[in-house]
């Protein structure tokens, strides 16, 4: 009997899918057990980023002995705040390990087929082509230890970013698309400006989601943010963060009062000084951040090379005298992006990876 190998890695991807964004420094991933060519169990990483997909797959009363284990990525070997989930491979007697990615940290990187064969457990590497940029986003955190960047913007089809009239530009089909994609973020980054325009909440507005909030970071570096806000409603339920300069330390008592957590800054100016951002919110535990902000924000990270991946949503219809923009546009006329959705109701959403 063929045996279609991506079959399985597909569906775990699909499991892994269901809480990227929400693991902390782990990666999402996604592990089903096959036998006699039928899944019998699966499990993908708990929020937080643990236990583990392999253990949740695993640690289950069904008779796995014998089985095949079909994970995202390479099962991890080393000692952490949870024991490596090759000792539960071994435990349930599994007979057969595949994954589609070797796991970048170096305590782990190619590790597992060896110990496991020590053990007579086959364990082999099958690249998925579907998902192959699956885990880019792990793998710039264990390469440069920063957050993934991505971005997001609505822009009409006369190529204006403000509606002067309206607070959308784009239809209820994009912004619930938009909405999906704060869920695979655990921090989202704005600007004072942007949220006392639009008195924006930020969070995922979507059925299912739960109305699920990541973590805010605004940047203030001059305490313009006002202070009756709709966000103000939430910040027990959610962790909300001023960004603004040292030099302010004292001005930001009220802040702090209300329930808004502090991050004091030198300077905010250079690439540098972003990557310096950047590293403080990794150790904090961001490892995907999704930025949204108006177009001078984001012209400036495009310049400096700051972006990931930067997501478009562009309007069926024109704003004419009720559009504006308040920066250039030629940073994002020389992207060249790729359709990724054109089913949103005449909006299309483009991506663009750098």
């Amino acid at each position: 009997m063929t045996i279609n190998h991506n079959f399985f890695l597909n569906l775990a991807f699909q499991l892994a899918e269901k809480n990227l964004g929400q693991t902390g420094l782990n990666p999402s991933v996604g592990s089903i057990v096959v036998k006699k060519n039928t899944v019998i169990s699966s499990g993908y990483t708990s929020t937080s980023g643990r236990p583990h997909a392999e253990f949740n797959a695993l640690n289950t009363n069904k008779n796995v002995e014998g089985g095949t284990l079909y994970t995202s990525l390479e099962p991890c070997t080393h000692q952490g705040k949870s024991p490596p989930c090759i000792n539960i491979i071994k435990k349930k007697k599994i007979k057969n390990v595949y994954f589609a990615f070797h796991d970048p940290d170096i305590r782990t990187y190619k590790k597992a087929k060896k110990i496991l064969y020590k053990k007579g457990i086959k364990a082999k590497l099958i690249k998925s082509k579907r998902f192959s940029k699956f885990y880019k986003s792990y793998f710039i955190n264990k390469k440069l230890h920063i957050p993934f960047i991505s971005a997001k913007i609505a822009i009409s089809k006369d190529k204006f970013t403000i509606n002067k009239k309206d607070k959308w530009i784009t239809n209820k089909f994009s912004r619930k698309v938009a909405h999906l994609i704060r869920s695979k973020y655990n921090g989202i980054m704005s600007t004072s400006k942007t949220i006392n325009s639009d008195n924006a909440l930020l969070n995922c507005r979507i059925e299912g989601l739960d109305f699920y909030k990541p973590d805010l970071f605004i940047i203030d570096l001059n305490l313009k943010l006002k202070r009756k806000l709709l966000l103000n409603n939430f910040l027990k339920k959610r962790k909300t963060f001023l960004i603004t300069y040292k030099k302010n330390f004292k001005k930001t008592h009220f802040f702090k009062k209300k329930g808004y957590k502090i991050i004091l800054i030198k300077s905010l100016s250079s690439k540098d000084d972003f990557n310096l951002l950047f590293k403080k919110l990794y150790k904090m535990g961001y490892s995907r951040v999704l930025i949204e902000t108006g177009l001078t924000f984001l012209n400036s990270l495009i310049k400096n090379k700051l972006i990931n991946e930067l997501f478009i949503f562009k309007s069926n219809r024109k704003l004419n005298k009720k559009g504006k923009n308040n920066a250039t546009l030629k940073y994002l006329k020389n992207i060249s992006s790729r359709l990724i959705s054109n089913n949103l109701n005449n909006d299309k959403l483009y991506k663009k990876e750098f």
